[in-house]
């Protein structure tokens, strides 16, 4: 899978873990922190993220530390995911 369609996979995905039903991938920016000022997450949200990663990509994340440098926005979780995956 190339890297624009997994952004818009992922994006997706983002959506539909977090119900985020007012929100269509076009609003998701690539480069939008996910998090604070961004899309406003939350920590529970960060939990559902990593949850995401687990069931979709193969990708388990351990370290909370880790998790704040992967979930930063969908570029930065792209860029894992193409490193990292196990599965798609």
């Amino acid at each position: 899978m190339d890297k624009a369609a997994l952004k818009e996979q992922l994006k997706s995905q983002i959506i539909q873990f977090l119900n985020l039903t007012d929100l269509t991938t076009v609003d998701i920016k690539d480069d939008e922190p996910l998090f604070g000022d961004g899309l406003g997450l939350d920590s529970i949200d960060s939990l559902e993220l990593i949850v995401l990663l687990k069931k979709e990509y193969g990708i388990t994340i351990k370290d909370p530390r880790e998790g704040r440098k992967i979930l930063v926005d969908v570029n930065t979780m792209v860029d894992y995911i193409e490193e990292h995956q196990v599965k798609l």
